[in-house]
């Protein structure tokens, strides 16, 4: 079967930073919604919405949740997610940003520290999400 018969296409919305590099924001194959990395940049701009780590997780989610959206999906379709942290000292602090945007059922997760990050960003947060 080839993969446009399986159904594979390449998700991009305006509400999440272009791509840094030779990689879609997501990809949807089937119903499986592979989302790539997101660091906390403000899109439509290279900055970030902030220097600390609080600020950087809160955008990370909210891109996240516009390429969620532009595929169909929310949140709440998210199966598992790969955080990787510049630093593991704030790990507490992610987390807590991290799981008020999964109340209920949170994904399967891991989390590893690195040593550098795209742009020198404090979080970055890959998911892989199940559509309708």
């Amino acid at each position: 079967m080839s993969i446009a018969k399986a159904g594979k296409q390449v998700i991009s919305t305006d509400g999440a930073p272009a791509a840094l590099g030779p990689y879609s924001q997501a990809v949807r194959a089937g119903n499986t919604l592979y989302v790539s990395g997101q660091i906390g940049l403000v899109p439509g701009t290279k900055d970030f919405a902030s220097e600390g780590v609080e600020g950087q997780t809160e955008q990370v989610m909210k891109n996240l949740g516009a390429i969620l959206e532009a595929a169909g999906g929310s949140y709440k379709s998210v199966v598992k997610t790969t955080i990787l942290l510049a630093d593991m000292g704030d790990f507490a602090t992610v987390n807590g940003i991290y799981g008020r945007f999964f109340p209920e059922e949170p994904p399967a997760r891991a989390t590893f520290a690195v040593k550098t990050l795209p742009l020198n960003a404090k979080v970055e947060i890959e998911a892989i999400a199940l559509l309708e």
